[in-house]
């Protein structure tokens, strides 16, 4: 049974990873009959209302910053079942898996206040480069790809995040990624550097196109994995 590691970020699209994605990455998985464990790196990152939070003091302005732990915030998605992203060795599993969500942007990388000067948390940059190394796949939803641009885009690997043209396709071109433009539930499979990915809501508007995408590259990741 192929058994595949997934990064979480925290809970939520706008500070952690996107739910539905998780969601759908984590029943495409169970659907191929294949288990999962979900990580986490340690970490605070800020709170980003998902919605509109007043103050009741002074109406119309938002209240003090909050800050919670990256890996707190993503056993919730996990059910509690949570290993810290250290303990992770690419010798364990098949495949290492992103969902996306602003946390992938926010908080495993500076890409939401770097843009191409970003950096990777170290963690997430080994078990990534470790799992390369090892020669297996690695795949990647929505945002996510980003930190796969900067951790292999010195490898020009070949990588989606929707529209080949938006701005954030042309920071990954920078850093030497090939891009595809991908409908939604499409899928851009590197075959020569094991890399997989679907831009989920970097294109989709439905839920129902974000486990399609989900379910096509777990789909492309069984063909690879033969």
């Amino acid at each position: 049974m192929k058994k595949i590691a997934i990064i979480l970020s925290g809970c939520g699209n706008r500070d952690g990873s996107e739910l539905q994605e998780s969601l759908s990455l984590m029943l495409a998985i169970d659907r191929q009959g294949w288990q999962y464990q979900c990580f986490a790196p340690e970490g605070l990152f800020e709170v980003v209302p998902h919605v509109e939070i007043v103050d009741d003091e002074e109406e119309g302005t938002m209240v003090d910053t909050e800050q919670r732990d990256i890996f707190v915030e993503s056993a919730r998605i996990a059910r509690g079942n949570l290993l810290p992203l250290d303990q992770y060795s690419p010798n364990d599993y098949d495949a290492l898996a992103l969902p996306g969500g602003m946390g992938a942007a926010r908080n495993l990388s500076s890409y939401a206040f770097d843009g191409p000067r970003m950096t990777v948390m170290d963690s997430v940059q080994d078990a990534i480069l470790e799992t390369y190394r090892a020669k297996k796949p690695v795949v990647a939803m929505c945002i996510a790809p980003m930190v796969l641009a900067k951790v292999l885009g010195r490898y020009e690997v070949e990588l989606t995040l929707g529209d080949a043209t938006n701005q954030a396709a042309q920071v990954a071109a920078g850093l030497g990624c090939r891009l595809k433009a991908c409908g939604p539930t499409d899928v851009c499979i590197d075959t020569e550097h094991r890399v997989i990915t679907t831009p989920a809501y970097m294109a989709a508007t439905r839920i129902s196109e974000i486990f399609a995408g989900a379910e096509n590259m777990v789909a492309s990741l069984e063909q690879m994995l033969g």
